[in-house]
């Protein structure tokens, strides 16, 4: 019996997990991996598309190319591509005498545009840095923390009961001391299930995340107004008419009134334009999806945790509506599953609760670790009426 016993304790000492002290918050992801995707794609990709236009412009030179007049030195053509890049105006013929001008803007304000859309993408980003990351830090740290503190509290109980049955010289008072800290529930530990349930009735970080993802999805429709309204408008515009009769040639003869210029930089100009959409199209269903999660709870992770005493959210119905600031800390317990070192153990033992042959009355690790020790998780029979032994 007292190898039992021995290798029953070597079996609960191995299962308590290891005490960690010190700084954790580095190791906490405060972002979801779909929201860190979104982040870099709807950042970085402007980024790119602009260092690619600054890149074409300072290798090919001039974005332009003007068809000067033949007696025109390399320097009148070389004013000619500045100033018509400078005006960037398209002239064209709508009647005798009637001159109607389009400006070509976007060409010039791209690699510009491209970085102001960076910033903007990037706005919702600092509002969740700096509106639900300390709060959400905290929370997490702390509900680790006791998740982890549960289960050792729970392994200790184990072996403090099995101390006390070796002790124990009657297994009448055991069991019936054991009965009746069960009935007072005096095994079950409940902060952290009540401060879960007020987290219910919160809802800051969930506004937040809620503010953060429309806030994208505002941008990338501001984003697609702008590209349909200016970009499309001189999309297809290789070639525009310039004027350089203004100042001092306003009445020079020998300078013609509109000049031809290609657009060299129009390939770029449509890459950008068509990445653009290709881009943020994508990420749209992103940011849908990651606005849908909130509609449902992680019920598996709570069912996983359903094993610690006290821990019954689901058992005992609690989940409402799940648009809260606990399903958002389930998110984020879900993508930090690699702090929670007890859910691989509660895991483990929920697989083997479940594929159990023996008919036990087991809902919690204090029973299954209770079982696997070497006592009964309840009264044996041949306990529970002692008088019915001695008088058959």
């Amino acid at each position: 019996m007292s190898l039992a016993h021995t290798a029953a304790e070597y079996m609960l000492s191995d299962a308590l997990l290891p005490d960690r002290r010190g700084p954790r918050l580095k190791g906490l992801r405060l972002e979801l991996p779909l929201d860190r995707i979104v982040k870099f794609v709807a950042v970085g990709s402007p980024l790119l598309l602009m260092s690619l236009a600054f890149a074409q412009e300072f290798s090919s030179g001039s974005p332009i190319s003007c068809f000067s007049p033949s007696n025109f030195s390399i320097w009148q053509a070389a004013y000619v591509d500045s100033s018509c890049w400078d005006s960037l105006v398209h002239h064209e013929q709508d009647g005798p005498g009637q001159d109607k001008m389009k400006s070509l803007w976007p060409h010039k304000a791209l690699p510009y545009s491209l970085l102001a859309l960076a910033l903007l993408m990037y706005l919702p980003v600092l509002l969740w840095q700096y509106a639900a990351v300390p709060a959400l830090s905290s929370d997490l740290l702390f509900i680790i923390s006791e998740l982890d503190k549960s289960y050792n509290r729970s392994i200790r109980l184990v072996q403090h009961m099995l101390k006390i049955r070796q002790k124990s010289s009657d297994p009448y008072v055991f069991w019936d001391e054991l009965e009746k800290a069960r009935k007072e529930r005096y095994f079950e530990f409940p902060l952290l299930e009540r401060y879960l349930a007020c987290k219910q009735r919160s809802h800051s970080l969930v506004a937040t995340y809620l503010l953060r993802n429309s806030l994208l999805l505002l941008f990338t429709s501001a984003t697609y107004l702008y590209l349909g309204h200016f970009h499309l408008d001189v999309f297809f515009q290789e070639e525009f008419s310039c004027s350089i009769k203004t100042g001092l040639l306003s009445d020079e003869t020998h300078v013609p009134s509109l000049i031809t210029c290609r657009l060299t930089s129009l390939s770029i100009f449509r890459i950008v334009s068509l990445s653009s959409v290709a881009i943020y199209t994508v990420l749209v269903p992103v940011i849908i999806y990651n606005l849908a999660r909130l509609c449902r709870w992680d019920k598996r992770l709570l069912s996983v945790y359903e094993m610690l005493p006290a821990f019954d959210l689901l058992s005992r119905k609690m989940l409402g509506c799940p648009i809260n600031d606990l399903n958002v800390i389930l998110l984020f317990l879900r993508a930090n599953i690699s702090e929670l070192i007890s859910f691989s153990w509660l895991s483990v033992l929920c697989v083997l609760k479940d594929t159990t042959t023996q008919k036990h009355n087991i809902d919690t690790v204090v029973d299954f670790m209770t079982l696997l020790a070497g006592l009964e998780p309840s009264k044996p029979k041949h306990l529970t009426n002692p008088a019915c032994d001695e008088h058959p």
